[in-house]
């Protein structure tokens, strides 16, 4: 999924900035260049995995740092 995806998944870009504290503008942003931050989605990693049922999880978003980001995920 791209994150143009997520954050369509998420509610569109209104819903994404109230999330993440940004402006909405950052978030179209984000967006029409298909790249979140890493900063503002670690904060919206868990709603991202939730949203999606399972789909997209936090191990998938940081595959590289998930288990020092979320540690309590490595006994799941």
């Amino acid at each position: 999924m791209t994150d143009a995806q997520l954050i369509d998944l998420l509610g569109r870009p209104a819903k994404v900035a109230k999330l993440c504290g940004v402006t909405v503008q950052a978030v179209c942003q984000w967006r029409n260049n298909n790249a979140i931050p890493a900063a503002p989605l670690m904060l919206i990693a868990a709603t991202i995995e939730k949203e999606s049922s399972g789909l997209v999880t936090r191990k998938d978003l940081f595959p590289k740092t998930w288990q020092i980001i979320w540690p309590e995920l490595s006994t799941i």
